[in-house]
């Protein structure tokens, strides 16, 4: 698997807020995946590693330098809808931020992580959905945070199956 994908400046930034929900600039990311599943055991691996390319804020004169990732997953299938296993991720910033915003220098950063993971199919109407709980505590971190993070996702089919 191939992918590309544009991050769009979204919300309101407002420099004086403790906390922006966004990060109001363009970036766009690109990469590639593998996914194995042997259905014999149930057994499932998968990887996408990508770089990721930021232009500067327009609000903030800053700008977030190119990093590097890679996420990946490890799951036993117990049944058709149900699986679990580990995830992981290592996440490692290749050029340093910039801009006049910039104050504390080019504080590349980097971590790594690894999880707990549940995933589950469910049906709707007559397609499926996907809900996924994932837990990642980050660690060897240079420049970010060291704790766990928790991510649910759901995802829902938006229009009927195509005939």
């Amino acid at each position: 698997m191939t992918y590309a994908m544009v991050g769009a400046p979204t919300g309101a930034y407002e420099h004086r807020r403790l906390a922006n929900v966004c990060t109001n600039q363009w970036s766009v990311d690109a990469g590639g995946g593998y996914t194995y599943f042997d259905p014999r055991t149930g057994r499932e691996f998968s990887a996408v590693a990508g770089v990721t390319y930021n232009f500067e804020s327009p609000d903030a004169d800053y700008r977030n330098g190119v990093d590097a990732h890679i996420d990946w997953v490890a799951s036993q299938f117990f049944s058709e809808s149900l699986h679990a296993g580990i995830v992981g991720h290592f996440y490692q910033q290749l050029a340093g931020d910039s801009g006049a915003g910039d104050v504390l220098g080019d504080s590349k950063s980097r971590t790594y992580a690894i999880g707990p993971q549940v995933g589950w199919f469910l049906p709707v109407g007559s397609d499926k959905g996907y809900v996924n709980l994932r837990g990642y505590w980050e660690f060897a971190a240079d420049h970010r945070p060291e704790e766990w993070n928790v991510w649910l996702t759901v995802g829902l089919p938006l229009g009927g199956a195509a005939h």
